[in-house]
């Protein structure tokens, strides 16, 4: 099944990376003072990447944002049914136990469903409400003056870094737990063949 066009795995793939490199970045400045060195960057050019990356990330997301509504690849993305919530718990339940029963999966990939209900529950909050707040507070921690000074009797800009790192801290997890179930396909390497080739390999 052709299931990931050309514009979807260019996103994809310039997303991982520059969520690779704001991990990085990110880790650097937050454990090293300005001459100390983590990983394989000092502070400096910690702070220089990052910002870098998160701009370039930004657009990313316009991108992709862009092309779930012109293309219609957004209805993936659409948390609809009465049974989602059990969905979700069946779902859950297979990755826990069923898989390793060698049950079939409950919600095999069609042209209609990319996503299985836990799939797009996590995706939907990575991608409509993490990654926003993420650029949201990103951008107001590159223009702190744009950022209240003070809410609810606590800086705002305080709040903010606080905000930025817990959506990011969400997404560094997200990312390693998306990493390890895409060796969850039909082989291990068949879901990363997919986002080179744009065919998904059924499970069949």
């Amino acid at each position: 099944m052709y299931l990931y066009p050309i514009w979807v795995r260019i996103w994809h793939i310039f997303n991982g990376i520059l969520i690779i490199v704001l991990i990085i970045t990110g880790l650097s400045m937050q454990y090293t003072n300005k001459q100390d060195y983590i990983l394989v960057m000092g502070f400096a050019r910690a702070v220089k990447w990052h910002n870098i990356a998160a701009v370039m990330l930004t657009f990313n997301y316009v991108f992709f944002v862009a092309g779930n509504v012109l293309s219609g690849n957004g209805k993936y993305y659409r948390i609809s049914g009465k049974k989602f919530i059990s969905d979700v718990g069946r779902q859950l339940r297979y990755y826990m136990l069923g898989m390793f029963r060698g049950e079939k999966h409950p919600f095999p990939v069609t042209m209609e469903r990319k996503f299985n209900p836990l799939q797009k529950l996590t995706y939907v909050g990575a991608m409509y409400i993490a990654f926003p707040l993420l650029i949201i507070s990103g951008l107001g921690l590159l223009f702190p003056e744009t950022v209240l000074n003070r809410l609810i009797g606590v800086s705002g800009l305080i709040l903010t870094d606080l905000l930025h790192i817990t959506m990011g801290f969400f997404l560094s997890v997200f990312t390693i737990i998306h990493i390890y179930t895409c060796t969850l396909g039909a082989k291990p390497g068949s879901l990363f063949k997919s986002m080179l080739s744009g065919f998904h390999e059924s499970d069949d």
